[in-house]
């Protein structure tokens, strides 16, 4: 008697930063759902692709494991004659099922999901509406994470003042202000971060604004911190600023700092977006990505920043409004470069 041989089958499965998971353990349960299918139809996982760090949203050829698992395809030496995928909402995103699947009923490859409970049938009405509406609720997902994100940032700079991240703008520096409020991300070793004054560029930024109100001019500004052989922004920090040659201040260097709405004690959010538009407009199929773009000061901006009048820049004699982050602090001081210290949390 022969025993028949099991089928061979090709794991795939995709993880991404916006899913917040651990790789390894999202590998291993999407792997466990999968194996759980095929199992009574003895199939046998012989190869596995496995996306980290790629968003659901990026098409299948433009995802490095799937893209490799599609290119197998049509190898006829490939090794399995199935392809298994533990969740769909994690394969699948939008069309995208629409636009794959015909692939693998090109080159005969079943195709196997957990919530069909079996291979999907191309020609089945009812697995192509399963399949779009998990699409469906993929691409619904990702825009709640989404929201729910971008809310709980605005609400965080809006209502705690916090300083959500990034670089420290010339004249701070970072100080620790305790473990993270949320009880979880404390328990996991989280902080929060504070900006503070710093003791070295504090006294620069301090000159600066005291210079430009005395009604002296930004490129004379410059001059006389190169001439006084204060080091710039970037000299000062050479670690993040290896593309910058920190050679002397520059009137645009100034500027910045003079435009900045933190050094008038106020917290800023949101100058920026990310607009998704076509990669390709003769090509929908190959998806979207990402473009960053400013937000309109009037609107766009959390709802507790309000950038420096361009007045401030232009007429010395004008002295920018000072502002304050809660209405317990004092508003900082234009002149002084200083502002309350505002939180940020490591893990927020």
């Amino acid at each position: 008697m022969i025993t028949p041989q099991p089928q061979p089958f090709a794991f795939y499965g995709r993880v991404s930063t916006e899913d917040n998971q651990d790789p390894e353990s999202s590998r291993s349960w999407q792997l466990t759902r999968a194996t759980t299918l095929i199992q009574p139809h003895d199939g046998r996982i012989v190869a596995e692709y496995f996306d980290i760090g790629q968003s659901r949203s990026l098409p299948w050829q433009r995802r490095t494991q799937a893209n490799l698992l599609l290119a197998a395809l049509r190898n006829p030496g490939r090794g399995f004659s199935a392809v298994v995928v533990g969740e769909p909402h994690r394969a699948f995103y939008g069309n995208q099922f629409g636009l794959t699947v015909p692939l693998f009923a090109h080159y005969g490859v079943e195709l196997w999901v957990p919530e069909i409970g079996g291979p999907i049938d191309p020609d089945n009405e009812a697995h192509e509406l399963v399949m779009s509406v998990f699409g469906g609720m993929s691409k619904g997902e990702r825009n709640r994470i989404k929201l729910r994100v971008r809310t709980a940032m605005a609400a965080q700079t809006l209502l705690e003042g916090r300083y959500l991240g990034g670089r420290p703008p010339y004249g701070y520096t970072l100080r620790d202000l305790g473990p993270h409020p949320n009880p979880a991300k404390a328990a996991d070793g989280k902080h929060l971060k504070g900006l503070t004054p710093d003791e070295q560029t504090a006294p620069i930024v301090r000159q600066i604004f005291a210079e430009f109100l005395a009604g002296i001019g930004l490129f004379a500004i410059a001059e006389g911190l190169t001439a006084s052989h204060v080091p710039c922004p970037s000299a000062h920090d050479r670690a993040r600023n290896r593309h910058r040659s920190g050679i002397a201040w520059s009137k645009s260097a100034v500027r910045v700092i003079l435009t900045n709405p933190r050094y008038t004690g106020r917290q800023v959010w949101n100058k920026q977006r990310t607009d998704e538009v076509l990669l390709d407009v003769d090509d929908v199929a190959m998806g979207h990505t990402g473009v960053m773009r400013w937000n309109p000061a009037t609107n766009g901006w959390s709802p507790r920043t309000s950038p420096m009048s361009h007045s401030s820049t232009t007429r010395p004699s004008s002295r920018p409004k000072r502002y304050c982050n809660d209405a317990d602090e004092e508003p900082a001081d234009n002149t002084s470069g200083s502002a309350p210290a505002t939180r940020t949390s490591s893990g927020a």
